[in-house]
């Protein structure tokens, strides 16, 4: 399955950096922290070994490789979450290359790092098939490709869902939910790999109340913003309306708090 070859993806890419530094990611991948962390878990990278975190955000999957000794670079489009990777490296006490760096255009020579890692970060590249070519061509023949992705299913898929009634993407864009099939997986990184495997996983996400969970989104998650943003006041406690009722659904908690199930694909492949 190919984008249709009329889709401008670098216009695409500035609508859709303007959209990721809107707010402030940082809050948000906070609850991005124990996938990281299964995700470092499964592909095992040893100190020493090179490690690439595309689309890092804040770092927070970097960090993670770094407290190995690895020698970790992280990349995003979004200046402000490459600042606040830096600051978080630096107060743990980190060397990390942090750079600001587009996952479609990988400033790094090919074959370079042992491990290519993402949190819910290259999925989102507009132009999939130019991402998944650089995400293999920086990576070395035997090393270790790891992705947390976002699943059709579940609260990811139901929240994304949402924000695409109030938002919709450009189209002839494949969804970002696409990395979270074992299809899609196959179409974008078979080629290029000897095995992919994948097993859901489920992060769970703490929040005060699921209105706080709905404030946090609407307040510092750009996608969610801009949604409203462009839903106009008749449609903006719609969207609110909608985005309770999907964290209300997934809210595992009892006692008034929201902790919120989320399930995700986490993947292990090897470039062949």
């Amino acid at each position: 399955m190919s984008q249709k070859p009329d889709v401008d993806y670098q216009a695409v890419t500035a609508r859709q950096q303007e959209v990721w530094a809107t707010g402030d990611f940082h809050e948000i991948a906070r609850q991005n922290v124990v996938m990281a962390e299964a995700l470092c878990t499964a592909v095992d990278p040893h100190g020493g070994e090179r490690v690439l975190d595309i689309a890092c955000g804040s770092g927070t999957a970097a960090l993670v490789a770094a407290r190995r000794y690895c020698e970790v670079t992280g990349i995003d489009y979004v200046p402000a979450l490459i600042e606040r990777a830096r600051q978080r490296a630096a107060a743990e006490g980190f060397d990390v290359d942090f750079q600001v760096a587009d996952a479609q255009a990988l400033p790094f020579p090919d074959a370079h790092f042992d491990v290519v890692l993402s949190v819910y970060g290259v999925q989102f590249a507009p132009d999939q098939a130019r991402a998944a070519s650089e995400l293999l061509r920086v990576c070395r023949l035997g090393g270790r490709i790891g992705l947390a992705t976002p699943i059709p299913k579940g609260w990811s898929g139901d929240f994304f869902a949402t924000n695409a009634k109030y938002m919709p993407p450009p189209p002839g864009l494949h969804p970002p939910l696409r990395w979270g099939t074992a299809a899609g997986l196959d179409e974008l990184l078979g080629a290029g790999t000897s095995a992919i495997g994948s097993e859901e996983r489920t992060a769970l996400q703490y929040y005060r109340s699921v209105d706080h969970a709905v404030q946090v989104f609407l307040r510092y998650f750009g996608p969610a913003i801009r949604a409203s943003d462009a839903a106009g006041e008749d449609a903006r406690e719609r969207f609110r309306d909608e985005l309770q009722a999907v964290f209300g659904r997934y809210n595992r908690a009892t006692d008034g708090t929201a902790v919120v199930e989320n399930r995700y694909l986490l993947t292990v492949a090897t470039r062949a």
